[in-house]
């Protein structure tokens, strides 16, 4: 697979502004009908018992995946299911610039602060139909917070009030964040960005994810170019494979 180094440094770049809402703002267009592909594929995954957390997460950095977890959790809110996204990067959290959310309270400090509700810093989108917690401030310790109880009363708790909860991580190279997460949700949507990322990272990300017994949902191909008769698209396909 052929990398384009000046793409990536572009593009890491590009992810301080926040994920583009592609399937809000243009809900015709194909790349909204491939995020409503997706959110079949994910829904046929357990047939007997609904998806209702999950994490979405990538190799490495800027390869989409706030993207892929803030357009699926919108088609997810579009057939009338209650969905939280939280920002669970605490580490470079992008969920409040996309979503244009007041960043002051968030996860961090409702993992610290065992005395607040859930419900002070879950923010709710009526346009958008959808529930949003921020990362809030950055913590000295994001995966000693993902690993405390509180973290895991806090999920228990969320399961009570939400039909899915979508976790967006840091990527799998850098840190265990993602890993350890992946070990309290139903599942893992693997994000790829096309010629940005390399096989062998790919392959070592599964690797992780396997070492940890993680349900790996699928895999999102994100900027993959396709032609038809109006011209090239970036194209969000969906394998169950790598």
């Amino acid at each position: 697979m052929e990398i384009n180094v000046e793409k990536r440094k572009n593009l890491q770049k590009e992810q301080s502004f926040g994920a583009p809402l592609i399937a809000y703002n243009n809900p015709k267009s194909i790349h909204a009908e491939q995020f409503r592909t997706i959110r079949t594929n994910i829904e046929f995954v357990n047939i007997d018992k609904p998806v209702q957390s999950m994490i979405v997460t990538s190799s490495i950095p800027a390869e989409g995946k706030s993207t892929i977890s803030s357009n699926l959790a919108y088609v997810m809110g579009a057939t009338e299911k209650k969905v939280l996204v939280v920002d669970a990067d605490m580490r470079k959290p992008t969920v409040h610039r996309t979503f244009a959310l007041n960043n002051e309270k968030g996860l961090s400090t409702l993992i610290s602060q065992p005395g607040m509700k859930f419900n002070e810093v879950v923010q709710f989108s009526p346009e958008l139909n959808l529930y949003l917690m921020p990362a809030g401030p950055i913590p000295p310790n994001p995966a000693e917070l993902l690993t405390s109880a509180r973290m895991n009363s806090i999920m228990e708790e969320l399961k009570g009030y939400f039909d899915l909860i979508i976790y967006d991580t840091p990527p799998i190279s850098a840190v265990t964040d993602a890993q350890i997460m992946a070990t309290k949700v139903d599942g893992v949507v693997l994000v790829v960005r096309e010629g940005y990322v390399t096989k062998d990272e790919i392959r070592n990300s599964k690797a992780a994810l396997d070492n940890v017994n993680a349900r790996i949902f699928g895999y999102v191909l994100n900027g993959k170019e396709l032609s038809d008769s109006a011209g090239y698209y970036a194209y969000y396909g969906y394998s169950e494979e790598a």
